[in-house]
C-alpha cells in the first residue's frame, strides 16, 4: 500500500471551513479530525459505488490518468489523495422508451444499440486500465479487490450496466458476466416495473445470484425493489440512493425501504450528488446519519457519482475529497468501526457474499434458458 500513502496536508482554507461561526470546535480540532480521517482511510480505503469515468473519457482525444487529468473529476493522483481503493465503473448508456417486443423491429434495433454501446464502454474500461497499469487494476472478485489494494492499485469493478444491455436474454447476461460485469441495474427493465417482477424478471434475479452479479435497485420502482429484496439470496446494492426523509428525490429511499434493505443486509450507497443529498458536506453527513439509524451501520456506503454529469456538494468536487467527509463523520461521533464499514467493509461483504453464493449455486443449478417464455407480456 505504499503507493496509497501520502503526507497529510491541511490547508488554511480547510481550517477556516472547519471553524465556521456555528462550529463549536476550534481550528486545531478540525485539523485533528482531518488527520484522523486520513489515518483511518489508509487502513480502510473508500470503495466508491459509482463512477461515470468511462463515459467522460470517451469524447477526449487524449488523457493521462496517472500524471493527472484536469478534464475529469477522477485520476490516479486524486484517487490516492482521497484514499480510494475500489471504483465501480458504470457501463450505463442512455435508453429511449421501450415498446412491445418485435413492434416493427424498433425495440429490437434500440436494444441492439444499447447492447453494442455497453460492450463499447466495457472495451473502453479495459483499454483505460491497460494504459494505466501502475494505478489501476481490473478485478472480478472480492479477493482480487484485496490483492489490488495490497499492490497499491485501485481496483476497478465493472458495473452497474443498464438492464437494457441484456435485451431480455439471460444468454447475454451470462456473456456480460464472463467479460467481468459484477453489477446490473434493474431501473428501466421491462420485467421490473410498478407491479414488481414478472416471472422472467424473477428468473433474471435467480440467474444473477447464480452468476455472482449484484442487483442495483437505485431508480427501480418500489414494488420491484421490494420483490427483489425478498427473492435475492445475495445482498442488493442501491448505488445512487440517499434518504427520502432527509431530502425527497425519485432515487432516494423511504424509511420503509431502508428498513427492508437493512433486514436483507443490502447496501445503500449514498451519492455525493447535490440534487439528491444537498449542497454541503453536512447535508451528505445528514443522509449517512439517517441511513445508519434506519438501515443499520452494516448497510451504508458511499457513491461518488464523479464524472457522471451531476453537480457535487461544496468541498466534495472530486475523488480527492473523501477525507473531508470522513472528518465530518468523526466530528459527529461515528466510531472507527462504523466508518470502516461505511468506506470499505460493507461493499466487500456484498462482493464476498455474491462470490460465495455463485460458487454454491453453480454446483446445484444449471443455467436457465436464455429467453423469457413466449406467453410473458
Amino acid at each position: 500500500m505504499a503507493d496509497l500513502q501520502h503526507d497529510i496536508h491541511t490547508t488554511t482554507e480547510v481550517g477556516r471551513e472547519d471553524c465556521l461561526p456555528d462550529d463549536p470546535f476550534p481550528v486545531e480540532s478540525g485539523a485533528a479530525f482531518l488527520e484522523r480521517a486520513h489515518a483511518l482511510l489508509e487502513t480502510y480505503p473508500v470503495a466508491d459505488g459509482y463512477s461515470g469515468l468511462s463515459r467522460a473519457l470517451g469524447p477526449l482525444p487524449w488523457y493521462d490518468l496517472e500524471l493527472g487529468e484536469t478534464a475529469v473529476d477522477t485520476d490516479v493522483p486524486r484517487l490516492r489523495e482521497g484514499h480510494v481503493g475500489a471504483l465501480f465503473w458504470s457501463l450505463q448508456v442512455p435508453e429511449g422508451p421501450r415498446g412491445p417486443r418485435g413492434a416493427d423491429g424498433e425495440r429490437g434495433d434500440r436494444a441492439g444499440r444499447v447492447v453494442g454501446a455497453t460492450l463499447e464502454q466495457l472495451d473502453l474500461v479495459r483499454r483505460v486500465v491497460e494504459m494505466h497499469p501502475e494505478g489501476l487494476r481490473l478485478v472480478r472478485t472480492a479477493g482480487q479487490v484485496i490483492d489490488a489494494r495490497n499492490c497499491g492499485r485501485v481496483a476497478v469493478v465493472l458495473g452497474p450496466a443498464s438492464a437494457a444491455a441484456v435485451d431480455d436474454s439471460l444468454g447475454i447476461l451470462r456473456v456480460l458476466q464472463s467479460l467481468g460485469l459484477r453489477v446490473l441495474s434493474l431501473a428501466g427493465a421491462s420485467w421490473a416495473g410498478e407491479e414488481g417482477l414478472t416471472r422472467f424478471g424473477e428468473e433474471v434475479v435467480r440467474e444473477m445470484n447464480r452468476l455472482g452479479v449484484l442487483a442495483d435497485l437505485s431508480g427501480a420502482p418500489a414494488a420491484a425493489l421490494a420483490r427483489t429484496l425478498a427473492l435475492s439470496k445475495t445482498p442488493v446494492l442501491c448505488t445512487r440512493s440517499a434518504a427520502a426523509a432527509v431530502r425527497p428525490h425519485p432515487a432516494n429511499l423511504s424509511d420503509e425501504l431502508l428498513a427492508r434493505l437493512g433486514e436483507q443486509k443490502g447496501v445503500c450507497m449514498v451519492p455525493l450528488a447535490a440534487e439528491q443529498t444537498g449542497p454541503s458536506v453536512a447535508d451528505v453527513a445528514d443522509h449517512l446519519d439517517h441511513v445508519r439509524r434506519v438501515a443499520g451501520p452494516e448497510c451504508v456506503a458511499l457513491s461518488g457519482t464523479y464524472d457522471s454529469g451531476v453537480a457535487h456538494p461544496r468541498d466534495l468536487g472530486d475523488t480527492s475529497c473523501y477525507p473531508h467527509l470522513v472528518a465530518e463523520l468523526l466530528r459527529r461521533g461515528w466510531s472507527e468501526s462504523e466508518l470502516s464499514l461505511l468506506t470499505w467493509g460493507n461493499v466487500q461483504r456484498a462482493l464476498r457474499s455474491a462470490d460465495f453464493t455463485a460458487r454454491a449455486t453453480q454446483r446445484r443449478r444449471e443455467p436457465t434458458p436464455p429467453h423469457p417464455p413466449t406467453t410473458e407480456p
